[in-house]
């Protein structure tokens, strides 16, 4: 990330029960957290509902600029 402060993450409920994190970069870094390909944001979302399983949750990510 070229500018690590324009980095946030919110938190929503969304339909039953589902937890919806929206991520937000600053312009310059949109294409880095997608990735070559959409590859980086695919692994970052295999990696959070692996994780969100093993809590028994759901979990999706938004990725917005």
């Amino acid at each position: 990330m070229d500018e690590p402060d324009e980095v946030s993450v919110e938190q929503f409920e969304g339909d039953g029960g589902t937890i919806v994190l929206e991520l937000s970069v600053a312009a310059e870094d949109f294409g880095r957290v997608i990735g070559r390909g959409g590859r980086t944001a695919h692994a970052l979302r295999s990696v959070v509902k692996a994780a969100a399983t093993g809590a028994g949750c759901h979990v999706l990510v938004d990725i917005v600029d």
